[in-house]
């Protein structure tokens, strides 16, 4: 078991685990909405299969929202 740390929590893992594996397992909604950041830098999505997470990297799963109309009273 490894620990690494999914948007700042805490997270028991196995290893060997790559980008795509941690995804499913942390069944995140809309896999092809989200984009990954892997210790602050940001992975390409063609690569996700080959980078092997290991003890206490950090990644973050990001969702970027279209905007929207302010309205103001």
């Amino acid at each position: 078991m490894a620990i690494i740390y999914v948007n700042g929590d805490a997270q028991e893992v196995n290893l060997p685990l790559n980008v795509s594996e941690l995804i499913k397992l942390n069944d995140v909604q809309q896999p092809e909405m989200v984009s990954v950041q892997v210790n602050e830098e940001f992975a390409e999505r063609e690569d996700w299969e080959c980078i092997q997470l290991k003890e206490n990297d950090k990644v973050d799963f990001l969702y970027f929202m279209g905007g929207g109309k302010l309205i103001e009273d």
